[in-house]
């Protein structure tokens, strides 16, 4: 029975990837979480005690690293600061989280030759133009615009050296935006459904053109399993599911499906280097690996999560005030 050490695995994507590998694989996890406000312990409530274990501590503690890595077969590294208006209000966490925590757990691997897989984003590639037909590629030039994707940015980088000049058993994975049920109700989707299901108008920023690609998050996580087992040691893959929408789409069409006018949202001004597209092309990935989205229906898969958050007001109803606050105190109203 294999091992993970799953880092950052109290936040969204993580806990998810926590849930998909227990069952889906007869892997044993260990989560190893800072436990800052993105993380939620709910999130991980109720799994097998015989093969999770939750251990509370900073990616940036090398002792604790290094011991956790030692007794495990792989290392699944999602920890990582990773919200564009956060970054941009106050960097330092991101440098540290995500470069400095990186750093560390790749020092670990490196000395216990234990295999890793790092998560990556694909905003480190810069954006696209609204009209260009081009998608990003594992060959598109690095070109992040924030705080938040130079710091990942780096922490590729990272990886990549380690890979080349020490031989670290490691694979990175790019993807494009997520969602699903655990995000943070700081994010674009959650954000939106949270606000009309409290009676309140969603808001957009700018004129809402922006282009994101999206993914179900259990995609990503069959993706990233996917990767772990038959991904070629220092490749990179991208993760997508052609799932490109703007922003005024999405927020319409949550609109339309919580029974509300698809005009009952305000535009707010738009936030400092606001990315204008992203668009993933997955073709190393299914090709290489046989991967395959399951949730290629975007309205299906929103109609879901929309009625997860219905359904589990008791998860994300504690941290909506804070966060509604701390876009208020920041300025960063949308």
């Amino acid at each position: 029975m294999p091992s993970l050490l799953v880092t950052g695995g109290a936040g969204f994507i993580g806990s998810n990837f926590t849930h998909w590998v227990l069952d889906n694989t007869d892997a044993t996890v260990t989560v190893l979480d800072a436990m800052t406000y993105a993380a939620n312990e709910a999130s991980l409530a109720q799994l097998p005690e015989n093969r999770f274990q939750l251990v509370r501590g900073s990616v940036c503690d090398a002792d604790l690293v290094d011991d956790l890595v030692s007794r495990h077969d792989a290392v699944v590294h999602f920890a990582a600061e990773s919200h564009n208006d956060n970054s941009l209000a106050g960097p330092a966490p991101f440098i540290e989280t995500n470069i400095v925590g990186t750093f560390t757990l790749l020092e670990a691997v490196r000395k216990h030759d234990v295999r890793l897989h790092h998560i990556s984003t694909d905003e480190v590639y810069g954006d696209l133009g609204l009209n260009d037909p081009a998608k990003l590629t594992p060959q598109t030039r690095y070109n992040p615009s924030s705080p938040y994707s130079a710091s990942k940015a780096s922490s590729d980088l990272l990886v990549r050296a380690w890979v080349r000049s020490f031989g670290v058993q490691a694979t990175i994975s790019n993807c494009s935006n997520n969602y699903g049920p655990r995000q943070h109700v700081e994010k674009f989707i959650p954000r939106q459904i949270t606000e009309i299901l409290q009676g309140r108008r969603p808001k957009l920023y700018g004129d809402g053109l922006n282009v994101r690609d999206w993914i179900h998050v259990d995609d990503h996580n069959s993706a990233v399993w996917t990767i772990l087992e038959s991904g070629r040691i220092g490749e990179t893959y991208l993760i997508g599911a052609d799932g490109e929408l703007s922003n005024k789409t999405v927020i319409q069409l949550i609109l339309e499906l919580m029974g509300q006018p698809t005009d009952a949202y305000d535009h707010v001004n738009d936030r400092p280097g606001h990315d204008l597209r992203y668009a993933i092309d997955a073709t190393k990935l299914r090709e290489e690996l046989g991967w395959r989205p399951t949730y290629t229906n975007f309205r299906a898969g929103l109609a879901a999560t929309i009625d997860w958050y219905r359904a589990n007001e008791s998860w994300w109803l504690p941290h909506k005030e804070a966060t509604e606050a701390a876009y208020a105190a920041k300025g960063l109203c949308g």
